[in-house]
């Protein structure tokens, strides 16, 4: 669909057949009565039916679910007959590997989730609740691991889904159910600093400032008892208001040479500044009433938000929101595709990756000719894919990516291309082909004075050297990228550079050392409340192993967490990789499920790595 803001009746299909997985599993239907399933298992190959990303062969359905059985496969084919009875005429389940197909009405609760407007998903009846809840499988290791994988993701979803829905109804004026959204979005997450912010900002916006208060100061308490900290810059900026003085006005002129004002502010490093004449510029634009000017006003302030000011995102997201639904209503289809592509931007630096998928697609086909939102589309969905370890589709699209990038003269584009694909390189163990990409990148970079982005490439190039063990020469890439991100106050790239230099240490007997720089790096990438995700991840990936290796006494507490992590972001190399760990320390189960799950993923490093881990199992 066009829009994710039409109202929640509107959105919702006309449906054939209703399949709810989340929550108690249901199969409903208006016009017939559904076969009840008399068999768990049915339910849990079928969800796990509709939720693999390729169809799966009759074996691996067989030694998944049934390998207890007397014959696997004949247990197999009596629970396809099920599924089969159940669906009736408005779906398929047929062939090898099993294909299962359903009529254009049916409706999925978590492919609404996954793939749908928020305004779909909220009319979802289990949209708070666990997938398969109260579906037990007896004798399945590998589906177990399957399944708690996806419950952890689909959790994820549904949350980013409500936080998603409490801005969109925020920006079409519906405070009171943008608070309802919000309120439950925080509940699933108590400690997500991004859905309290929110939460604070719409009792303000509402008015109800002593609701906005206890809901700081309950906050405050609960990370103070957790974690001992403080909130951190976006709920404190939550909790303040900012108003310009009644009968403040302004013509286009004016709108526009702030805006003008406020962007080179911010471009010069006056970030503080710039934001604030922004702000300025929105209000004024709304006084105005021109949409052009509105939406204009909105895009610049959330571009400095996102990209310039950190921990400032959820405020960014709000703009965009808002920037939308006024292009939406004026027809704007140009500045649609502008404003999804930057939240597909910053859910893809959250790691909710379907949300990414959404917003970046639909951008992708607003675009029309506008050929380099198209290049931003795409370059972000090449991202999006790396870091879900699809690397052919990664490749495609980023090399997609850097063509039109080159075509348009964009260097910049071309650089952030280039280094990710540098990274999947780097990642799959193919060190020429990354070094390679990470010098154009370094050098692209450099030609086009983008020194806010340098630290990364050089990291990533400082990681091939250590790779190869050329640590001397590893350690001047890194030393250079961290003392860059230093400067700059880049908590990403510092992450990034800390975590090369732990192995750079680690290589020269430094162990304690290189221990010391993976907490610094955590701590540095996750100081504040929009970091990428992905990093985090490949820190504790960093942790476990040396933590493994040298007997570190936290190791088991690093391993859980990276599952959670990985699982809940479907980050799928590094879900299977925290499995792997889990194996190196005696969880012989945790090799059968690193198996199951990297299946598909084209990247031969970490396909030895599991051929070791299950002989390790066995």
């Amino acid at each position: 669909p066009l829009s994710g803001r039409s109202s929640a009746c509107d959105d919702r299909p006309d449906m054939s057949l209703a399949i709810h997985l989340l929550g108690r599993p249901a199969i409903v239907s208006e016009a017939r009565d559904v076969y009840r399933f008399r068999s768990r298992k049915s339910w849990a190959l079928l969800a796990y039916l509709v939720l693999s990303e390729r169809p799966a062969s009759r074996a691996h359905l067989a030694s998944l679910l049934f390998s207890e059985a007397d014959d696997p496969l004949r247990a197999l084919r009596w629970n396809l007959a099920e599924i089969r009875r159940a669906l009736g005429s408005d779906g398929e389940v047929e062939g090898d590997p099993v294909t299962l197909t359903f009529s254009p009405d049916t409706m999925i609760d978590v492919v609404v989730v996954t793939r749908g407007t928020w305004a779909q998903a909220v009319a979802l009846p289990g949209l708070d609740c666990v997938l398969l809840d109260s579906v037990n499988v007896r004798g399945a290791a590998g589906f177990d691991s399957w399944l708690l994988s996806e419950q952890r993701r689909l959790s994820a979803a549904c949350e980013a889904i409500l936080h998603e829905a409490a801005l969109g109804s925020l920006a079409r004026g519906s405070l009171t159910d943008a608070i309802g959204y919000a309120a439950r979005s925080a509940a699933m997450s108590p400690l997500d600093e991004n859905h309290q912010a929110l939460l604070i900002s719409l009792y303000r916006k509402a008015g109800d400032h002593t609701a906005a208060q206890r809901q700081y100061d309950s906050f405050a308490r609960t990370l103070a008892a957790e974690l001992g900290v403080r909130p951190g810059p976006a709920v404190e900026s939550a909790v303040r208001v900012t108003r310009l003085a009644p009968g403040s006005q302004a013509d286009g002129v004016s709108i526009a040479a702030l805006v003008e004002a406020g962007s080179a502010a911010v471009a010069a490093g006056a970030v503080e500044a710039g934001v604030t004449s922004l702000r300025t510029a929105v209000q004024f634009a709304d006084g105005f009433g021109d949409p052009g000017a509105r939406v204009s006003s909105r895009q610049a302030l959330a571009e400095a938000l996102i990209h310039s000011l950190r921990g400032r995102d959820e405020e960014g997201l709000s703009t965009l929101h808002a920037a939308d639904e006024i292009a939406e209503a004026a027809g704007d289809r140009r500045s649609m595709a502008e404003a999804r592509a930057e939240l597909g931007y910053v859910d893809f630096l959250r790691a909710r990756y379907d949300r990414a998928e959404f917003w970046l697609r639909e951008a992708r086909d607003l675009a029309d000719d506008a050929e380099w939102i198209v290049a931003k589309a795409i370059t972000y969905l090449g991202s999006v894919e790396s870091d879900r370890a699809d690397y052919p589709t990664a490749l495609r699209l980023l090399e997609e990516s850097v063509r039109m990038a080159r075509g348009l003269a964009d260097g910049r584009r071309e650089a952030y291309a280039v280094s990710m694909l540098g990274r999947i390189h780097l990642l799959r163990g193919e060190l020429d082909l990354a070094a390679g990409h990470l010098d154009q990148a370094i050098a692209q970079c450099e030609h086009e004075h983008w020194l806010a982005f340098l630290p990364w490439p050089q990291a990533l190039r400082g990681a091939v050297e250590q790779t190869r063990g050329n640590t001397v020469t590893a350690a001047d890439h890194l030393e250079q990228a961290f003392a860059r991100a230093c400067q700059l106050g880049d908590p990403c790239w510092e992450g990034m550079a800390a975590r090369g230099l732990a192995l750079v240490a680690e290589s020269d007997d430094d162990v304690d050392g290189a221990f010391t720089l993976l907490e610094d790096a955590r701590v540095r990438c996750n100081r504040v409340t929009d970091p990428y995700v992905w990093l985090d991840a490949h820190i504790l990936d960093a942790q476990c192993e040396l933590g493994v290796r040298h007997g570190h006494p936290r190791t088991g507490s690093w391993i859980a967490e990276m599952q959670a992590l990985a699982s809940r972001t479907a980050m799928r190399e590094m879900t299977v990789r925290a499995l792997l760990h889990a194996t190196d320390v005696g969880d012989e189960e945790a090799g059968v499920g690193a198996a199951l799950l990297a299946a598909g993923i084209d990247n031969p490093l970490l396909q030895d790595r599991v051929a070791r881990g299950l002989q390790l199992a066995r």
